[in-house]
């Protein structure tokens, strides 16, 4: 079923979701203006990934397709199921990015990096493109995610509220920056999440998210691909899984 074609239906939800409280890192005002696109720099040549090598590319949690576990269930409105899942989403990809946080700093990555030719920028107040730590655009992500969570008026909790009509596009953009959050985990800190023997929860993670981007049209296949002159390193893993099976096409 099409989220985007959707709202036009009903958003009135069968039952009131909990309260929905999750770790944010440090506090810092999130500017009011989209990321500018993926600013290619000079290539340099780079080994595989270790995320491409076996066993980790293997390693998941869930064995078979992710996308029954995307579907949306019976009796279950759609916005609800979208937003509780969004929820989730951005709580676990905050806290593995708190797990290896420490080895994530201005020094190590100076830039937000997401592939061997690859850094998102940032427009900021003056609409100037910018490169940032990867930290410091990771929690302007993260704090930004954890402002509309707390708004009533993006994501009701109480009972007899509604969706607002923009909904959709807002959660299409909080889906587009928690993907370069994940594409800069697996290009810069895969190594952490090898040490911590975690990469069987990381990797289902992302192909959960992956299935459920694909199913509610919150992918967009350039977001994760890049370009061929600055590909996102991310983009291969995906191919990869559906060789695999574990995700569709």
């Amino acid at each position: 079923m099409s989220f985007f074609n959707s709202i036009g239906r009903s958003m009135t939800r069968s039952a009131p979701r909990g309260p929905k409280r999750s770790p944010t890192p440090t506090s810092a005002t999130f500017p009011p203006v989209d990321p500018h696109p993926p600013n290619p720099v000079s290539p340099a040549p780079v080994s595989r990934p270790l995320y491409l090598a076996s066993p980790f590319v293997e390693a998941t949690l869930v064995k078979g397709q992710f996308k029954t576990i995307v579907m949306l269930p019976k009796y279950v409105d759609i916005m609800e199921w979208v937003a509780v899942n969004m929820f989730d989403f951005y709580t676990n990809i905050n806290e593995f990015y708190g797990v290896i946080a420490e080895c994530c700093t201005q020094q190590t990555c100076p830039t937000m990096s997401a592939g061997p030719s690859l850094n998102y920028t940032w427009i900021n107040n003056d609409r100037k493109s910018v490169n940032l730590p990867a930290p410091t655009y990771i929690d302007y992500v993260m704090t930004w995610v954890q402002n509309l969570l707390d708004d009533e008026n993006t994501f009701p909790t109480k009972s007899g509220r509604d969706f607002p009509q923009s909904f959709p596009s807002t959660i299409k953009h909080v889906y587009r920056q928690l993907l370069r959050v994940i594409a800069h985990i697996y290009h810069a800190h895969y190594p952490q999440i090898l040490h911590l023997r975690s990469e069987p929860h990381f990797n289902s993670l992302f192909a959960h998210f992956l299935a459920f981007g694909r199913e509610y049209e919150l992918l967009e296949v350039k977001d994760l691909k890049g370009s061929a002159s600055a590909p996102v390193g991310i983009g291969a893993l995906w191919e990869r899984w559906k060789e695999m099976g574990i995700l569709e096409g």
